[in-house]
């Protein structure tokens, strides 16, 4: 559509000046394709109390055509096969005002005029029925084109979607309005300041013709003043003889008292040009007046008001912009194949007709922002909050936008975002860092690897004291952590995706509230058995780390230390009572075999007095005797080998216990 921005310049530069201008979309069989023309709003015809044109009952737009036109449309079936009239020549009061300030004739115009009226009809055979087949007698909208002057119909076409059951209107025309008026068409400034402009060109004439008076002035002379030659005006340092009858030139000559331009009409003409600009929200922005301490608020609030009025006129430009693309959309859509077809040629498939039927075309604008300094001032405002908080705000996205609404080329390449990053391995990452660059971490990468790689360096010392005289060592430290966070969040998501058994959707992909609701159901399930493995994995590798402290090693050789100490104090504690327990159990055989050696001795002493001693029990009790000897001589042995083995083990436990006692305090050393 090559004619669509010259067409959409020429309806931009008469919308403020008429209030109301139109565009007009259809399919053009001469080209093949969709265009979007420019008409005036001299040449839309509406009738009388209508306000909107999709509820008009009838929309006549004025068209001018050429012979060869017409004949090239009725050749492609579009108009009726008939023969052509002269062209009418009657010109317009409209258009013959135009001529008459642009200095343009249209005399030897040989252009058709043709009236298409969109209009309302109840057409004989057309009739409109209900569902049992009755006529409604609703009359439907049709386009009938016509000849201006002879009335001579070269076309009647249905103007609603075949199939429709409401036989709606389609629209052709989008009406783009300056300010909303009390009627179908809007005001402009020819409404608006007219009366200012045409108050103010009176008083600049009368301020030009008091200049011009002043400067050439004319006066009366006496009849008897006679100047040698004509006359005509004389030329700088030129002089000329005169007879004068008698007396002073000067009383021969009276100027007439033409004045200087006033400057009460110089003052009324710059209140008149104020109050129109105000009047049509034009006035001009002191900005470039103000203090450059005043802040950002006050200057956006100033621009604010003194655009207000063209920020509405550009919304309502968005609006209509919007609704000439939709139309736009659905031509391309109608005159689309229902089926994708392949091209041999450029390979590849074409869009099919339902295709169009998905997707909504928006302006790509802000209709809120009507000037360059406006949204550069909304900048500056946002950048001087993102300083107090700079933490909740994405700077480099932000300075990238400010460069963009300054039209600044190569921004990605002054201020780089993550987003343009590429996958790099995590030395090349640590590189990055040091240089102040972003860092953008992806969900394929060997996350845990890229950790450790960036802890390493962290724990470098020889890199942390060169990052340590950089005066950007904050923000390189800062950028690093929240790098490692972005990519330990990453290895969290694949952890969870692991226990969950399935891949988690994207993270920009939308979800349906049901879809959610049961994911995360699965979510929570998998994520608490993630954190029961990293809580043993902490408590393993906690006990790991205790095991290799040395404050640690040290405390718990102190503790075997006294624990072996109280084991020898007691294992000493029990020999000794084992070895009074011996020496009692000697005392009582001791003084079981005394007695039996007096009660023997008694009866050998009785057996010798009464000579009746037997001689088995002599040897009985010569043989207890032995015995009770014999088991003397071996308690005793016993008393003195245990009495050598607990001084032996005590020694050995002494000698252990001050050997690690020393190897103790080379620890602590």
């Amino acid at each position: 559509m090559k004619e669509f921005r010259p067409e959409h310049e020429r309806m931009l530069w008469s919308l403020p000046a008429t209030g109301s201008a139109f565009k007009k979309v259809y399919y053009d069989p001469n080209l093949g394709r969709q265009v979007s023309m420019f008409i005036p709003a001299e040449d839309i015809i509406l009738p009388y109390g209508t306000t909107d044109m999709d509820t008009c009952y009838r929309v006549t737009h004025v068209m001018r055509k050429t012979k060869n036109e017409i004949v090239k449309l009725q050749n492609a079936g579009f108009y009726r096969d008939i023969e052509l009239p002269d062209p009418s020549r009657a010109r317009e009061d409209i258009q013959m005002a135009k001529d008459k300030e642009t200095g343009f004739s249209d005399l030897n115009d040989e252009r058709y005029t043709l009236y298409e009226c969109h209009v309302d009809l109840e057409l004989e055979g057309f009739e409109d029925v209900d569902e049992e087949g009755d006529e409604t007698g609703i009359m439907v909208p049709y386009v009938v084109t016509l000849i201006k002057g002879t009335h001579d119909i070269l076309s009647i076409r249905r103007n609603w979607n075949e199939g429709d059951k409401l036989s709606l209107k389609r629209q052709h025309f989008v009406h783009y309005q300056y300010i909303p008026g009390f009627g179908a068409y809007g005001f402009g400034l020819f409404h608006l300041i007219g009366g200012f402009a045409k108050s103010a060109t009176s008083i600049m004439r009368q301020l030009i013709d008091a200049g011009t008076l002043s400067n050439l002035p004319g006066g009366l002379k006496s009849r008897g003043l006679r100047i040698k030659g004509d006359d005509t005006p004389i030329a700088p340092g030129e002089f000329r003889d005169v007879d004068v009858a008698s007396g002073n030139i000067r009383d021969s000559i009276l100027p007439l008292p033409y004045k200087e331009p006033s400057q009460v009409l110089y003052t009324l003409l710059n209140n008149i040009v104020d109050e129109g600009r105000r009047f049509a929200a034009t006035a001009d922005m002191n900005v470039s007046d103000m203090s450059a301490q005043t802040p950002v608020g006050t200057t956006l609030a100033l621009l604010e008001r003194q655009l207000k009025v063209l920020s509405a006129v550009q919304a309502r430009t968005h609006f209509a912009l919007k609704q000439e693309l939709k139309l736009l959309k659905n031509i391309i859509r109608d005159y689309t194949d229902p089926d994708y077809t392949y091209d041999p040629e450029y390979g590849g498939k074409k869009s099919k007709k339902d295709d169009y039927d998905k997707v909504d075309i928006i302006p790509v604008s802000d209709p809120n922002a009507a000037t360059l300094s406006q949204r550069v001032v909304q900048y500056q405002a946002v950048i001087q909050m993102a300083q107090m908080a700079p933490q909740i705000y994405d700077l480099p996205q932000l300075h990238r936008s400010m460069l963009d609404v300054l039209g600044i080329k190569n921004a990605d390449k002054l201020v780089p975002l993550p987003d343009d990053q590429k996958p790099s391995d995590p030395v090349s990452e640590n590189q990055a860092a040091l240089k102040g660059k972003p860092l953008k971490a992806f969900l394929f990468q060997n996350h845990q690897a890229h950790i450790q790689v960036h802890q390493s360096m962290m724990q470098d010392p020889v890199i942390m004291g060169i990052i340590g005289q950089n005066p950007q060592a904050n923000q390189i430290m800062a950028a690093l952590q929240a790098h490692m966070g972005e990519h330990a969040g990453y290895m969290y998501r694949q952890q969870v995706e692991e226990q969950l058994g399935m891949a988690m959707p994207p993270e920009d992909e939308k979800m349906s509230p049901q879809l959610e609701t049961a994911l995360s159901g699965m979510l929570a399930q998998a994520a608490q058995q993630v954190a029961q493995q990293h809580q043993a994995q902490a408590a393993q590798q906690q006990a790991q780390q205790q095991a290799q402290d040395p404050v640690l090693q040290m405390q718990q050789q102190e503790l075997q230390i006294a624990q072996q100490e109280v084991q020898i104090k007691a294992q000493k504690a029990q020999m000794e009572a084992q070895i009074a327990q011996a020496k009692l159990q000697l005392e009582q055989q001791k003084i079981a075999g005394d007695q039996q050696l007096g009660a023997y001795k008694a009866g050998i002493d009785m057996a010798k007095h009464k000579n009746q001693i037997d001689t088995q029990e002599k040897q009985a009790a010569l043989n207890t005797i032995v015995d009770v000897a014999k088991h003397r001589n071996q308690t005793a042995a016993a008393d003195r080998q245990i009495g050598i083995q607990t001084g032996a083990d005590i020694a050995k436990h002494k000698a252990e216990l001050a050997m690690r006692r020393r190897e103790a305090n080379k620890g602590k050393q």
